[in-house]
């Protein structure tokens, strides 16, 4: 809703006056801070322009507003950023990770997800810790529910190289991108380091597609915080690098080639 609304370059108490609430009342949607009523989402989207895909998508968001996740009942003790992470992924159509450090985590093992969770630098207790690798693991349903996503996945060579935890886990992990590689769901690369440079050198990222391109957000994890992009130069950057980022890695059948040589290393 805000980025629709900037769109068109109206502010807050412009956008209120049109559909008759408050400039609080708009900002209280954009951030959903509250109960949200579709009707007005829907005049303030036909208000703004959109195509009718796009406000058949945000206003379908609305309806659903009303509904608690399956994270709710977590939401207490866990960052904002992880609360709209969960949200947006509930929501999206479809994931493109780039990984560079870690398998995603909509891909590891429970095993793999503990031991990247006990070489964090911030110590937690055995109870926290569980309560986080309980949270990764529910969050890969979307993967099978009834409409699932689908996860475009590219990992750079040091990800299926680097042993987290032990052999044995590493081996495991492996065996579960090749299974998760057969998925008609899932479509997973690898970029090899015979490939050099490329053009994600800023890192890791995930970009959340909803419904429609403009509802798209890229999600960057970085060490101080989490970074959530929706302009429009942003998602370009980022869609134009996963772009190059497919042509350069090797396609599934060599990728699950050579995750299975590496695999036989261990």
């Amino acid at each position: 809703m805000r980025k629709l609304r900037a769109q068109k370059g109206m502010t807050l108490e412009e956008a209120g006056q049109l559909v008759g609430i408050s400039k609080a009342t708009v900002s209280r949607y954009e951030t959903q801070e509250g109960p949200v009523k579709w009707p007005i989402v829907d005049a303030l989207c036909r208000e703004y322009g959109v195509s009718e895909a796009e406000r058949n998508a945000v206003v379908s968001l609305a309806k659903g507003a009303r509904q608690q996740g399956w994270w709710n009942s977590f939401a207490d003790s866990i960052p904002e950023t992880m609360n709209l992470l969960l949200t947006l992924e509930d929501e999206a159509v479809r994931e493109d990770h780039f990984n560079c450090l870690y398998v995603p985590g909509l891909l590891q093992t429970r095993a793999y997800t503990e031991a990247v969770q006990h070489a964090s630098e911030m110590r937690l207790s055995p109870e926290e810790i569980e309560r986080l690798v309980d949270i990764r693991m529910k969050r890969q349903d979307i993967l099978t529910r009834a409409k699932p996503l689908h996860l475009w996945a590219i990992l750079d060579e040091s990800v299926i190289r680097r042993v987290v935890g032990s052999r044995s886990v590493m081996k495991d992990q492996l065996d579960h991108l090749l299974n998760a590689n057969e998925s008609p769901g899932i479509t997973l690369q690898v970029l090899p380091f015979s490939r050099g440079a490329h053009s994600a050198a800023m890192g890791s990222f995930v970009i959340l597609g909803g419904a429609e391109p403009s509802l798209d957000v890229v999600y960057v994890d970085i060490h101080a915080g989490s970074l959530f992009m929706e302009k429009t130069a942003e998602l370009d950057r980022y869609r134009l690098a996963f772009d190059y980022l497919r042509a350069q890695a090797l396609d599934m059948a060599a990728s699950s080639a050579l995750i299975e040589r590496i695999h036989g290393e261990l």
